[in-house]
């Protein structure tokens, strides 16, 4: 089956990381990444863009209105997710638990909707 890992996290809390923080939590990052591609389990890997690039689309009758930002102010952004392929929901969330930005943030891990 597979599972969403969604990466929210405080951007602001990335700009106040020391240098060194920094490259352990990179480092941990690619040997994680590579575990899981070796196992075949990492189907989707990518970081996004700061929040402040998205823009948020809303309908309104048949008139679509774009605003600059995300959906909703908080505290934390979504910053990036990992698509992987588990058993179940155990075995996902022992990969989402090692994700290494799971440090600063949380990991919201879902089960992806398969349609015909």
């Amino acid at each position: 089956m597979k599972y969403l890992c969604l990466a929210y996290f405080d951007e602001k809390r990335l700009q106040t990381m020391s240098a060194e923080e920094e490259a352990a939590c990179m480092r941990d990052s690619r040997a994680h990444r590579a575990a899981l591609r070796q196992s075949g389990q990492l189907l989707a890997v990518h970081a996004l863009q700061p929040v402040a690039t998205a823009t948020t689309l809303r309908r309104q009758g048949n008139t679509v209105a774009p605003t600059d930002g995300p959906f909703a102010e908080t505290k934390e952004q979504l910053g990036g997710f990992l698509l992987v392929e588990a058993r179940d929901l155990d075995e996902a969330l022992r990969i989402a638990s090692d994700m290494p930005i799971g440090r600063i943030g949380c990991i919201e891990v879902r089960p992806v909707a398969e349609f015909d």
